[in-house]
């Protein structure tokens, strides 16, 4: 009979960034890989594991004498490259192609730099893990998964060795080591000896060692007690081993293991909205980088510009970083987060003069300026046509210095006359010069459209209609019916084409207990109410808002015209503020909600309410390249660009698009949309012990001005719900608007790539990795079996027709001479 088997697989978990910044885990990376290096090389049978480029490219920077010592210990079989990724990120937030990202990066370092391909995926440390990355495993040349989160107790997958499912029907092996990732220094022979009081039920475990969070690893006397104990057990097989190794002698067993379809969550649910400036700069840098390559791609295909891969790789690397486990999160320190927010800005610094340069290059062709006309130019980066709303601003030719003036605008395109407003500019100059416009406009795919303005004098601005009536200002669209009561500040009703949304009441504002711990890890779900947003007195929304007058409306409207009617309320909690700023179409269904929040709060949430009128609804939600059926128990739950209410027995959808929040709850029909927490900075909760000290001041997270976008539509289930991942998408990867008076020169360039099924996503158009041809990754995101028409109008025009299982990734390469198109998989490799 075969003996079980340990496989020993020592590592030095090192956290680039946490309770220290990034000098001091590049230094703990050093002094951790030097005294791994010397002892591979002082003993027979150790083998040192280790992950995450990032640590490398520090190795290889500061010390390369060190970097290739590791080199010649990889090729001699002592030091064992796993993982592959650029660094151990959040594992929920993440957009699809940002988790594609992380190893997309950190495979081609390694493959580059050691000549080696892990095939077991580790991320020992991230608080869950979406559902969604079986499929980007499998198509990544992965075969199976290490994790450590959630304990079986959090999850409910009790199995420690199973095959877990992903929405598209792939299939990998995870193992989550029940003795967690590290040992205490000088302990691991303790740790072995534990490990081996339990028999594992299939023969074979793996135990992982080595000091961790701070780096560390092995040390002499940890060694000296493994082997020892080798020698003597004559019961076990022992080895020091590699995850590779391990699952090797695993799937010979895979028949036997049991089987998941579920995600892994949850796990310290207060950190789906910790630090919220860092989770909407991660998704604005997401969206920013994708669209950005789009427009470059496009240029460059076009011959208009060189493709910048090493501007996007640049950038890239600074949104890799921003994902980390212990920054997107938030639970790191003060001086970590505003790294982050340095390194958001820089990402984003680098792609708006890339996009510039591309948006001039595709602008290319126009036709000079009309006399007193202003034209605005539109960039839609989306293989299909979209209907949106437009806002441009621009500046008239010369200030008149009358305060009265007013311009208005009007909008005639393709010879047809369109709807279009003038509202209040972000500057406050109080003569008419500078202008800001609003328009609904049909935009074709992947090309710069066009909209001329021009503008008529009026000597007085149009006065403003607040339509308040009985308490109430109601507003009557062609599609919908829309209620605030102004004494609260609540919503009296949303009907769409007739039909109940929501409930009298929608969109209190919570105010729920909380604690001081920026993880929330003693809890699933934040439910206490302690208070809400109550709306301001006429003298406080007057003092509040800044005007000169001792009293304002706490509900007005503030801007209305041919597209929109734009209504503005004001509220207060103890020393907070919300001002909620609710733009309702004349036309369609969707509306904008425009959230500013001055938080100053301890140890509290704060929620938006959405009680609908949906009877037996279930709640959905957008995860990493995949949607998921989310708890309905009230469980914070979290969820990337979109959530929704969905009732088969009123056939009716309720959905609401975001810019960067990724918390809600549900129960009873209610949507719990979490805005903001105010917890400590890595105030971890330990036995019966305070949080904090108690006898000083100590910052909180997330205080201060906070900015939230989110667009609400309604109506029937199967039409929402085929709809939202597109509206989704371009919210987040808004259409470019610029005003400039083009020289009428050069050629109008065509569009990289058109999809005749706008069901179908095209998420990624770039360079490949190697820079031999074009990459263009789409996805099915509806849960259905798709066929579209791929059309590259690029350079030489190619036509493909493309299907789709549900929730498919599929991945194209282009050559660069555009005469052949061959799948891949999501590395760039074929066959």
């Amino acid at each position: 009979m075969r003996k079980p088997a340990v496989h020993l697989v020592c590592n030095a978990h090192l956290d680039p960034v946490w309770q220290w910044e990034w000098e001091e885990g590049a230094c703990e990376a050093l002094s951790t890989f030097r005294t791994a290096a010397d002892l591979c090389q002082e003993s027979e049978s150790f083998v040192f594991n280790h992950n995450e480029a990032i640590l490398y490219k520090w190795v290889e920077q500061y010390e390369p004498e060190l970097f290739n010592r590791i080199r010649r210990l990889v090729q001699s079989g002592k030091w064992h490259i796993m993982g592959g990724w650029y660094l151990q990120p959040d594992c929920n937030m993440p957009s699809g192609e940002g988790l594609v990202r992380q190893i997309l990066a950190g495979r081609k370092y390694f493959h580059d730099k050691f000549g080696v391909r892990p095939t077991t995926a580790i991320n020992f440390d991230p608080f869950g893990h979406t559902r969604g990355l079986v499929q980007i495993l499998a198509k990544s040349g992965y075969d199976s998964y290490v994790h450590c989160r959630p304990l079986r107790h959090e999850c409910g997958q009790q199995a420690d060795d199973y095959v877990w499912i992903g929405y598209d029907g792939s299939e990998i092996i995870c193992t989550r080591p029940r003795l967690w990732y590290n040992s205490q220094l000088g302990k691991a022979g303790d740790k072995l000896r534990t490990q081996l009081e339990e028999i594992p039920d299939l023969g074979v475990s793996m135990m992982l060692w080595g000091v961790g969070n701070h780096g560390g690893g092995p040390s002499r006397k940890d060694i000296r007690d493994i082997d020892r104990i080798i020698a003597r057990q004559n019961n076990w097989t022992i080895t020091h081993s590699t995850p590779e190794a391990y699952f090797r002698d695993l799937k010979q067993r895979k028949r036997e293991l049991p089987r998941w379809a579920k995600d892994l969550n949850p796990w310290a649910v207060g950190c789906y909205s910790s630090m919220i400036r860092i989770k909407q700069g991660y998704r604005t840098l997401e969206n920013a980088l994708f669209m950005t390559e789009k427009m470059a791609s496009a240029a460059a295909a076009d011959g208009l510009m060189p493709y910048p891969g090493a501007q996007l790789k640049a950038a890239e690397e600074d949104l890799l970083w921003t994902a980390f486990h212990d920054v997107l999160p938030g639970s790191s320190t003060p001086p970590v987060e505003q790294h982050a927010l340095q390194k958001i800005g820089h990402g984003m610094e680098l792609l708006s003069r890339i996009k510039a340069q591309a948006f001039f290059c595709l602008a290319s062709g126009q036709s000079e300026t009309k006399p007193d006309t202003f034209p605005i130019f539109v960039y839609n980066p989306h293989p299909w046509p979209i209907e949106t709303t437009i806002v441009a601003e621009f500046n008239l030719p010369d200030i008149i210095f009358c305060p009265d003036t007013f311009w208005v605008p009007s909008l005639l395109h393709k010879g047809r006359k369109l709807p279009i407003q003038a509202e209040r500019p972000h500057s406050n100059m109080r003569m008419d010069w500078r202008k800001r416009v609003c328009f609904k406009a049909k935009l074709a795919p992947g090309i710069v459209n066009r909209f001329d303005v021009t503008l008529t004098r009026k000597s007085k601005r149009p006065a403003l209609n607040n339509g308040q009536k009985d308490g109430v200002i109601r507003f009557r669209g062609k599609n919908i019916d829309w209620a605030i009561h102004t004494r609260s500040g609540l919503i009296d009703h949303l009907r769409v084409d007739g039909r109940d949304i929501l409930c009298k009441g929608a969109f209190k504002a919570l105010v729920v207990r909380d604690t001081a711990d920026p993880w929330g890890i003693t809890t699933d779900r934040f439910d206490d109410i302690v208070g809400r947003f109550r709306i301001l007195s006429h003298t406080k929304s007057a003092e509040v808002s800044g005007v000169s007058a001792k009293r304002l409306k706490p509900v007005r409207v503030i801007e209305d015209g041919p597209v929109r009617t734009v209504v503005e309320a004001l509220y207060g909690y103890n020393d907070s503020l919300l001002i909620l700023t609710w733009s309702l179409p004349k036309e369609g269904t969707e509306i904008e909600l425009n959230v500013r929040v001055l938080w100053n709060e301890k140890d509290k949430m704060l929620k938006l309410s959405v009680p609908t009128a949906l009877q037996n609804a279930e709640y959905i939600g957008d995860v990493a390249y995949g949607r998921d059926v989310l708890p309905a128990t009230g469980r914070e739950v979290v969820a990337q660009k979109w959530t929704a209410v969905v009732s088969e027995q009123d056939d009716l959808a309720l959905t609401v698009v975001n810019d960067g929040t990724y918390a809600s709850s549900f129960t009873k029909g209610q949507m719990r949309i979490t805005l903001l927490r105010s917890p400590a900075y890595v105030a971890h909760p330990f036995k019966d012990w305070a949080f904090m000290p108690e006898n000083m001041f100590r910052p909180r997270i997330d205080q201060g001005e906070r900015l939230f976008t989110f667009w609400i539509n309604a109506g029937p289930a199967d039409d929402q719900m085929r709809a939202v991942a597109r509206q989704a998408q371009i919210h987040n990867e808004k259409p470019m608007v610029q005003w400039f008076s083009p020289s009428g020169g050069g050629t109008r360039p065509k569009p990289f790539a058109l999809l005749s099924n706008k069901d179908v996503q095209i998420t990624t158009i770039k360079q490949s990795e190697n820079g031999d041809g074009w990459i263009i990754r789409l996805f099915e995101p509806t849960g259905r079996h798709q066929k579209t028409q791929l059309r590259i109008m690029a350079a030489k025009p190619i036509r493909k027709t493309v299907t789709l299982q549900p929730f498919e990734i599929k991945t194209l390469k282009i050559d660069p001479a555009f005469r052949t198109m061959v799948e891949t998989n999501l590395m760039e490799e074929t066959g």
